[in-house]
């Protein structure tokens, strides 16, 4: 495996000693007599072991080696082979739903969404990214973003708006991303004739993104709809 592919697997790969040390945590605390104690952590941590190195670790392994090719091809803007595979190396489809249970699996259905939404499958995108999910704020924000795109690209409107709002607020600290999503919330919600809602985003992309491109052209929206502060 390449130095990039290690990096990649690194990444979504849980720190096992914190993963323990939270169990011996809990055993601690709700304490009976030592030798059940005693029992029942080396229980734990005997099955959790066993399940990291028998099977989890080696599934995580293979996913990150089956998806690389797929990364590769998705970088070069072949979506059609990083979604489906060539032929000898899987796409991000098939890497979903072979690990769909490993961390790479499930980074494989935001990749999966992102392709079918760029390829025009707008239904098959939201299946995907509706399915994915990840702590990681920046990524389940952009996610989010594409998820809404995927509803507006339907005429779901309704609920395109409302996934670009939580797009908008997911993330603050991405000021440009954010204030995308607001606007493009605040947009749709014009189409809706929701004008009352549609102020509220463009105010909010004021008063939280005053620096970003949106929001120095967010005075004309307001003025256009009738609200100037």
């Amino acid at each position: 495996m390449s130095d990039n592919k290690n990096i990649q697997f690194e990444e979504v790969v849980d720190d096992s000693a914190k993963v323990i040390a939270k169990a011996q945590g809990f055993w601690a605390k709700f304490s009976k007599p030592i030798v059940y104690v005693g029992s029942a952590i080396i229980i734990l941590i005997g099955g959790y072991y066993g399940y990291q190195k028998l099977y989890a670790q080696p599934q995580e392994e293979k996913a990150a080696d089956a998806i690389w090719h797929a990364q590769q091809y998705f970088q070069q803007d072949s979506l059609k082979l990083a979604l489906n595979g060539d032929g000898q190396y899987p796409g991000f489809e098939k890497v979903a739903s072979t690990y769909g249970g490993t961390k790479v699996g499930n980074l494989a259905k935001f990749y999966a969404g992102v392709c079918n939404l760029r390829l025009g499958d707008f239904k098959k995108a939201e299946s995907y990214l509706k399915d994915f999910s990840t702590d990681a704020k920046e990524i389940q924000a952009l996610a989010y973003s594409r998820l809404a795109d995927a509803y507006a690209e339907q005429g779901k409107k309704a609920e395109a708006v409302g996934m670009y709002a939580k797009a908008g607020t997911h993330y603050p600290e991405q000021q440009a991303l954010s204030a995308e999503n607001l606007f493009r919330a605040a947009l749709l919600s014009e189409t809706l004739g929701k004008n009352d809602d549609a102020i509220k985003y463009y105010k909010e992309i004021k008063s939280k993104y005053p620096r970003t491109d949106r929001g120095f052209q967010v005075d004309k929206y307001l003025a256009r709809l009738g609200s100037v502060d």
